[in-house]
């Protein structure tokens, strides 16, 4: 019989996939990510979304002011493509070392994704320019077409639109993001080095049954959205594989709950107080503790060409249940924590 695990150190891990917002959100989100890990690929769909180098810039500089010292949490800034998009922007950006991808969202299909594009064939010449500067194109992979099944739209987008463009710059260093389709993890796992994903706590946790449970849960709807049973074990079987294609992002996503809990609420979910928690007990679930550094720790950087983190961080089990907060107070508005429905009982903290 196998011994219980009660701690493992690991290198400190990071978080591919995060959403900080703008004022008053950040200030008072943003401690849950940077006190976890240790650098974070930043999303730039904000209100007023991020094309230029030198808003990306002026959003990092916030960034960095926000962090309490003695943590050496470093933020790593994209670009949101759109057909405003200029190379000089994108040469700025990856000399000034601030600058580690670009995003792509098809226009409407997401949170602030009104300037997005509609039609990739048209940014070919651009992203043809990414390869020599080491910048990886993220992708959030489901088509904005409404006529396609809402459960559909992530392999329709794969057809429709990854395979062209794989194949028209097969040098593009591509991440497919929070996928949520068996469809995805066979493609990721059939193409070449230059292809990964990320992947969420929340898609290893819920399936598609869940976000309508004895009536609608807003505060499971994010985008895309979550599947049926036989996409998640698909998903959760390449997290915990120990593949070096898929990584953490967990798409941490705070919106206030009278966004969420409305006649047309918001996609997304905030997890970033207890993503990596969960993470830990879904490895332990599985019997794949020994692989949970690879996914949250190494793999995202070797596929980035970045450094591991200097730090290590320890994960440990408790007896009794973990309490996290349920909603976080910002101003007079809230934000509600993810909450699967069952109890927490591993805890991590950046060993200094």
């Amino acid at each position: 019989m196998q011994e219980e695990i009660k701690s493992i150190e690991i290198i400190t891990p990071d978080d591919w996939h995060l959403h900080l917002r703008e004022s008053p959100i950040i200030e008072s989100i943003f401690p849950y990510s940077f006190s976890n890990y240790g650098k974070a690929i930043i999303m730039p769909n904000l209100e007023n979304p991020i094309i230029k180098f030198s808003q990306a810039m002026e959003y990092y500089k916030k960034i960095k002011s926000l962090i309490t010292s003695g943590y050496k949490f470093e933020p790593l800034m994209t670009l949101f493509l759109s057909e405003e998009t200029r190379a000089i922007d994108i040469y700025e950006g990856a000399k000034s070392g601030i600058l580690k991808a670009i995003k792509f969202y098809p226009e409407g299909v997401t949170t602030n994704s009104y300037r997005g594009i509609k039609d990739i064939s048209k940014m070919y010449n651009l992203l043809e320019k990414l390869p020599d500067l080491n910048i990886p194109l993220l992708i959030h992979g489901e088509t904005a077409n409404s006529k396609v099944d809402i459960y559909d739209r992530e392999a329709y987008f794969l057809e429709q639109t990854v395979y062209k463009l794989r194949n028209k710059i097969p040098e593009l260093k591509i991440v497919l993001e929070h996928i949520t389709t068996k469809d995805s993890v066979d493609y990721i796992l059939e193409n070449n080095i230059n292809t990964a994903a990320t992947i969420t706590a929340h898609h290893l946790i819920l399936n598609r049954n869940n976000l309508f449970d004895e009536g609608l849960r807003p505060h499971y709807f994010c985008r895309p959205i979550v599947k049926r049973e036989k996409h998640r074990i698909a998903v959760r079987k390449a997290a915990t594989s120990g593949n070096s294609k898929f990584f953490l992002g967990t798409d941490s996503a705070p919106h206030f709950d009278h966004n969420k809990e409305s006649s047309c609420g918001c996609a997304g979910i905030f997890s970033a107080p207890n993503a990596l928690g969960y993470i830990a007990q879904i490895f332990e679930e599985d019997s794949a503790l020994n692989n949970l550094e690879n996914f949250i720790s190494i793999n995202g950087a070797k596929f980035y060409n970045l450094s591991l983190n200097s730090t290590l961080s320890k994960f440990t089990k408790f007896k009794e249940a973990i309490e996290y907060p349920s909603k976080i107070k910002v101003g007079k508005g809230l934000i509600t924590v993810f909450n699967p429905g069952y109890p927490l009982y591993w805890k991590n903290e950046i060993l200094n």
